[in-house]
């Protein structure tokens, strides 16, 4: 896969953007290339060099985490952010839903997974200096913002470490991501990650309109 830069990259609608105080080095929790695109092109506007957490033990099967990984470090690459992959470990991230199988998506079991994803942020960012955290989780439609911020403030309050709760939403963010994935031409993602998103057949019904990009699994 080879992604190119659009031309028109680098024209954000986020015009202001209210960095917080005190902020020297930020972590920023990504699950893909789709969800983070026009967060990214906002950092590279206003001067942000963050470095990329790609820790997403919940995505299955491995086939489907390494071509979202892959792809986005190949973004990440392409943006000279830095980026760190850690060990994708999918049986812990099993045994902390167990019993949440069946829960509905934006449910307790989503909860938990926010939770585990953001704390292991977190931990990251105070073992290694980084003033502030956060992630681009709540960019996608099918995220409920407030469970994110939940799970990001009660990482902050276990770690320290404070939690930059932007709404990567608003003021022309969620146009802008669609714009950048059919710019990019990404690979078309049809449910959140986990299995039990894989078998919701609400995503697929859902899912918005995206050329597919055919595509080889390679290691990052």
């Amino acid at each position: 896969m080879t992604l190119i830069l659009p031309p028109d990259f680098g024209t954000t609608p986020k015009t202001k953007l209210v960095i917080p105080e005190g902020m020297t080095k930020l972590l920023v929790q990504v699950c893909c290339a789709p969800c983070c695109g026009a967060v990214l092109e906002c950092f590279k506007v206003h001067g942000i060099s963050p470095t990329l957490y790609f820790y997403n033990p919940n995505i299955h099967p491995r086939a489907e985490y390494e071509k979202r990984r892959d792809e986005l470090i190949e973004l990440a690459d392409l943006l000279g952010f830095a980026y760190i992959v850690p060990e994708y470990e999918p049986k812990e991230w099993f045994a902390k839903v167990k019993g949440l199988e069946h829960e509905p998506e934006r449910g307790a079991r989503c909860s938990v997974c926010f939770l585990d994803r953001l704390m292991a942020t977190a931990r990251y960012a105070k073992e290694h200096g980084f003033s502030h955290f956060t992630t681009t989780l709540a960019t996608s439609r099918w995220k409920n913002k407030k469970q994110v911020d939940a799970a990001g403030f009660a990482a902050q309050e276990a770690t320290g470490v404070p939690y930059w709760s932007e709404d990567w939403r608003k003021e022309g963010l969620v146009t802008r991501r669609y714009q950048l994935v059919k710019s990019f031409n990404f690979y078309n993602q049809l449910y959140c990650g986990c299995t039990f998103s894989r078998d919701n057949g609400a995503y697929q019904k859902d899912a918005p309109t995206i050329p597919v990009k055919t595509q080889a699994t390679t290691q990052g």
